[in-house]
């Protein structure tokens, strides 16, 4: 191993979504660096690429035992944890979310003891949002806060949030999502013929489709849109779509939608599109929103949570709920290519110059070297 390399863990969730995407792209980034990178999960993450150097997976079995009314991840995951620190003597565990990655990670470090790895925790939002308010969690995530030796978030928003939520009195430092796009794989053609698409405007839209995303606030944009007949919306979905498809014939335009899942490499879709649309009510960092930039698409969002810092004046924002708004923004880049262009251009200006793992991974490992240096 390199010198000044670090044995780094990392626990996430494996499915398609921002924090699991992220902590992968960030793994994969530091075993480049010359640091050992060991992923925990229930599952292989889905970017996770096995054989490349320095990169390992240990996998969690959920528990389900006839004692426990129902199955249990936390258990295995911080023994999983223990046992791996202690056998690859892992210097940190950073994990992706509170409950409960940080809270097995501190059930990991009590078990080992005085030579246990430090605890970075990152949070990318449900922590704060969703769970947060709710009196069942918010000890349980406050103490793991607590217990971490560094705290990251993915937006200032998020950040001020979390302090206020948890009435926190400990430093948290605001690291953003990166990404690193790679080549499409087709062409732009094909993807599209394969779609039925052939001058239409293509909008894409990427989430997990969860109630926060609000689909429903999707589909009333398009549905408002005066150039609908002109436009196509591409979900790739990460979740199921069957609770909306009422939605779309109440709205009248089934035909103008076209749900997917991500079944080519996103790039492929992402070469493809004309733009992106995002309708969330709360979003931390808007991952996909990102993505989306990286290839010049123009971006219609709500301006909430994070989403502003990540677009800034490179896209167009609307306040929460202003459909009218935003359809008639969407018909202005319908009607003006060269405008929809610009703004891509300068989306893409924007994520090249602020938002590349050359800017963003640095951070992440000054961070680890400054909680690993507090034992000396």
């Amino acid at each position: 191993m390199d010198e000044g390399s670090l044995r780094i863990g990392i626990t996430c969730f494996p499915l398609i979504g921002g924090s699991g995407i992220l902590a992968t792209a960030l793994g994969m980034e530091l075993a480049a660096r010359g640091h050992e990178v060991h992923f925990f999960s229930y599952a292989k993450p889905v970017r996770l690429d096995l054989s490349a150097p320095r990169v390992h997976f240990h996998e969690v079995a959920v528990g389900e035992h006839s004692v426990f009314p129902c199955p249990d991840y936390t258990l295995p995951l911080a023994v999983k944890m223990a046992d791996v620190s202690r056998c690859e003597r892992l210097d940190l565990l950073h994990v992706h979310y509170a409950v409960p990655h940080a809270t097995a990670a501190f059930l990991a470090t009590e078990m080992i003891g005085d030579s246990a790895p430090k605890i970075v925790t990152t949070l990318h939002g449900t922590d704060t949002t969703l769970l947060g308010p709710n009196p069942q969690y918010r000890p349980a995530i406050a103490h793991a806060l607590m217990h971490s030796d560094a705290v990251t978030t993915v937006s200032e928003s998020l950040r001020r949030q979390t302090l206020e939520t948890f009435q926190l009195s400990r430093p948290i430092d605001v690291i953003p999502n990166f990404f690193t796009p790679g080549t499409p794989t087709r062409t732009r053609e094909q993807i599209r013929h394969e779609l039925g698409i052939t001058d239409e405007f293509l909008i894409l839209h990427m989430s997990n489709l969860r109630p926060t995303k609000r689909i429903d606030l999707l589909l009333r944009v398009i549905a408002r849109a005066e150039k609908r007949q002109q436009l196509r919306l591409l979900i790739l979905a990460g979740g199921r779509f069957d609770a909306y498809e009422p939605l779309l014939h109440e709205l009248g335009i089934r035909e103008n939608v076209i749900v997917r899942t991500a079944v080519e490499p996103i790039e492929n879709y992402l070469n493809a599109a004309d733009a992106g649309i995002y309708t969330s009510e709360v979003e931390s960092f808007g991952l996909s929103i990102l993505e989306t930039m990286f290839f010049a698409k123009p971006v219609l969002a709500f301006r909430v949570g994070g989403i502003p810092e990540v677009v800034d004046d490179a896209g167009s924002l609307h306040e929460f709920g202003n459909i009218r708004s935003m359809a008639a923004a969407l018909d202005q880049l319908i009607e003006s290519p060269e405008a929809a262009r610009n703004l891509g251009d300068k989306a893409r200006a924007r994520a090249q110059s602020q938002f590349t793992a050359i800017n963003v991974v640095p951070h992440y490992e000054a961070i680890y070297r400054r909680v690993c240096k507090a034992e000396q």
